[in-house]
């Protein structure tokens, strides 16, 4: 079997427990990959050491039979999960050095059922940016290219994006605060799925803002998300935020049949100024899920407008909040001093070195929105917002709909650089259509659907019930083979 690391997970897991390949082989098969795609900078902390042990493992204990659904599976983990021993530096300088004694709950339950780590992934610092273009350790790529241009993957989880899409892992971990898994899946041609607020542990995970992080499972197909997310998912003592809940085989509910489903089109998503062909594609979706037998009907999801400013206020608020832990006292990037300074030259100085100018920019928002006498007219007046948009959504569900159909980008994967000059507003439209299923704490998810006009790959999301991923990567999968979506990127790293 050639070309081992183009498999996804069911292919491979399939392959492995057929005694037709192993785990070595295809852990092999993905370093080679990495090693040839320095181009990309997807990968950011390397562990083939720790990679071709966890293989051996996986081999041993599927010839034993009975192995977990991701045993022997080799992915990639996101540089903002925490893992015991390897750097995890959020993208940041701050965090420069910082070896984890303990491993996030996410990746101990991927990694304890037999999943194989190849490495840290590249992201925006601190999981803050649409473009990856933030980050301490230089800009990822997007494998796809269709000019002289080099292509942003998105963000935050963009190397996670780039790795899956140019074949380096056979899935990846992404966290999505605003739609960093949805955004950067739609501009690479992958699937990326946030489930709902606390379906998978946070613990371990560094934070952003506590109320809207979520981890979901990065794919190069629907049925993967559904075998990963399974494994990522479960009840987690240590975080507050995790819900006591059983989970469900989700494959094994993705059947692909929508017969009868009703899919919402919100009108507040049809925006002034949408790319034509954002537009087109997204009549074209509905129109493959009404062929393959849901009911299409137009919804209101009014204060939509308004979640982008709410968005924008609530998450550098809990930003400022969660970043004040970093000083240069207890680990990670400390300033060198100069004769006289204090603890608070130390502060300024180590937090001026260790942030980067889109981190600065969050968290002085943040704290200005929750200084005296701006409380009250920004970051609770957001909050009312907030509960206003849950409200949108209950009542369309309520209403019968089951899984709402909207574009999950503005428009295809734009050039590095292209937006990081202009005003910042610019780069935080590219989170309008995705915003609210976080605001909301909903599961989303984004399905590769065709090519713009250029050859870039664009996708759409669909947005679920509370706690029925299920019944969304059923629909996911039903939009998948009606949309029959296959391209790839030509290789040029």
């Amino acid at each position: 079997m050639t070309d081992l690391n183009t498999l996804g997970l069911a292919e491979a897991r399939d392959a492995l427990r057929a005694g037709s390949t192993t785990s070595k082989e295809l852990t092999a098969a993905c370093l080679k990959a990495i090693e040839g795609a320095g181009a990309l900078n997807a990968f950011v902390h390397h562990t083939p050491e720790i990679a071709m042990e966890q293989a051996a493992a996986a081999d041993a204990l599927i010839a034993e039979g009975d192995a977990p659904a991701m045993c022997g599976l080799p992915i990639g983990i996101k540089d903002l999960f925490c893992t015991k021993g390897v750097p995890s530096q959020a993208g940041s300088r701050i965090l420069e050095g910082f070896l984890p004694e303990y491993e996030s709950t996410v990746s101990g339950n991927l990694l304890g059922n037999g999943a194989v780590m190849l490495g840290k992934l590249n992201m925006d610092e601190f999981a803050m940016g649409s473009s990856n273009e933030t980050s301490v350790y230089g800009n990822a790529i997007n494998p796809w290219k269709v000019d002289e241009r080099q292509l942003t993957p998105g963000g935050s989880s963009g190397g996670s994006a780039a790795a899956v899409a140019a074949d380096l892992c056979l899935a990846a971990t992404g966290t999505d605060t605003g739609g960093s898994i949805r955004q950067p899946a739609a501009f690479t041609g992958t699937v990326g799925i946030k489930p709902t607020y606390g379906r998978c542990s946070r613990w371990g995970v560094v934070a952003f803002a506590s109320s809207l992080d979520q981890a979901g499972p990065m794919t190069k197909s629907v049925r993967d998300a559904a075998i990963m997310l399974e494994t990522m998912c479960g009840y987690d003592p240590k975080d507050s935020t995790s819900a006591d809940l059983a989970v469900p085989n989700f494959e094994a509910l993705m059947t692909g049949d929508i017969r009868g489903k009703k899919i919402g089109l919100p009108k507040e998503y049809r925006m002034d100024g949408m790319h034509a062909e954002i537009d087109k594609l997204w009549a074209d979706g509905a129109d493959m899920l009404r062929d393959a037998g849901a009911e299409i009907v137009n919804i209101s999801l009014p204060h939509t407008k308004y979640a982008l400013p709410a968005y924008y206020v609530i998450a550098p608020a809990e930003a400022s909040s969660n970043l004040a832990r970093y000083d240069g006292v207890r680990y990670g990037h400390r300033a060198t001093l100069d004769a006289g300074d204090g603890i608070t030259e130390m502060y300024e100085k180590t937090r001026a070195e260790g942030f980067g100018p889109e981190v600065q920019r969050r968290v002085m928002i943040g704290t200005y929105v929750l200084s005296a006498g701006f409380y009250d007219a920004y970051y609770n007046r957001a909050r009312r917002v907030r509960t206003l948009i849950k409200k949108d959504f209950e009542d369309v569900f309520a209403a019968g709909v089951d899984a709402i159909l909207t574009p999950a980008t503005p428009s295809s994967a734009f050039g590095l650089g292209e937006m990081t000059d202009v005003d910042p507003v610019q780069m935080y439209l590219n989170d309008v259509f995705t915003v609210t299923v976080n605001m909301a704490g909903l599961p989303g998810i984004s399905v590769p659907v065709g090519l713009d006009s250029k050859g870039l790959p664009m996708g759409l999301q669909l947005i679920g019930r509370p706690w029925e991923e299920g019944d969304l990567l059923s629909s996911a999968y039903a939009l998948e083979k009606a949309a029959g979506f296959v391209a790839k990127p030509t290789k040029w790293w």
